[in-house]
């Protein structure tokens, strides 16, 4: 696929262009942000205050949402090249890490969304060379959500890490958790640190994964909707290299084109 194909698929699967996440989500969530709550945070601490005007300029620069604060209502907007040219950092990313045959941490929060896309990275740079890590298998991790703690298990499908609620049950492609928490990337990071084994050269992930592990000082490249910024943040001060901006929920298989364009673009496809 090509940049133009790209970019086309990126507006008619609403990745990028018109979107589905509202624009008073999104506000709401600026807000938080700017008051340092920790479900915007996902697990970064920014190095100085930034209020809502600034969060909206940089959203703005990243995102191509509206920089005006009396804009309050209505679909977001995502500039497809923004999108395309963030893909292409991230696959320079993904390419260095696959010559270096460097280990790699993939772990997403939406499991039913971007599983494929994650998976497709995790069995390309396998074949590559590199380990794909599966530190702290098994784990239970409590994740705060808005019905309260729940109990929680990390687990890995096709290398790609995801927290599945004790006691359901699923097949293993199906099921998870979404989650925002930068506890599963601690969890996963502190496991394998405890085992003296290979620590990841690169994290792939998005919400609490790619923002976990930027702020313990991993590099880390991933995927973020208009509604967190925290993500934007950690690379505008340095802790997150590359982030993609696009609507993380759409169909699952609409990602599919996505993580080809990256393969290819990093040399990996077969």
């Amino acid at each position: 696929m090509g940049t133009g194909a790209l970019r086309a698929h990126l507006i008619e699967a609403r990745l990028a262009g018109t979107i589905a996440t509202t624009r008073e989500k999104s506000l709401e969530r600026y807000r938080l942000f700017a008051a340092r709550d920790p479900r915007a945070l996902l697990g970064l601490d920014p190095e100085r205050d930034w209020p809502l005007s600034e969060v909206l300029r940089l959203m703005g620069r990243k995102c191509g949402v509206s920089a005006d604060p009396a804009h309050t209502s209505g679909p977001d907007v995502i500039d497809p090249d923004r999108t395309v040219a963030a893909l292409d950092g991230f696959a320079e990313r993904v390419a260095t890490a696959a010559g270096r045959r460097a280990p790699v941490l993939i772990g997403t929060g939406h499991p039913h969304r971007l599983l494929e896309f994650y998976a497709a990275l995790a069995d390309a740079l396998s074949s590559a060379g590199c380990t794909v890590l599966t530190p702290a298998y098994g784990a239970r991790v409590d994740i705060a959500t808005r019905f309260g703690v729940r109990p929680c298990t990390l687990e890995y499908v096709r290398g790609v890490a995801l927290m599945r609620e004790t006691g359901v049950r699923g097949a293993p492609g199906a099921g998870g958790v979404h989650t925002h928490s930068p506890l599963p990337v601690r969890t996963a990071l502190a496991a394998a640190a405890d085992a003296a084994g290979p620590l990841p050269g690169l994290v792939i992930g998005d919400h609490g994964w790619v923002c976990g592990a930027g702020q313990l000082g991993f590099e880390a490249i991933g995927l973020a909707d208009t509604d967190d910024p925290a993500p934007f943040v950690g690379q505008a001060e340095g802790r997150v290299s590359v982030v993609v901006p696009l609507d993380d929920a759409v169909r699952a298989t609409d990602y599919r084109p996505l993580a080809r364009y990256v393969l290819n673009r990093s040399g990996l496809s077969r």
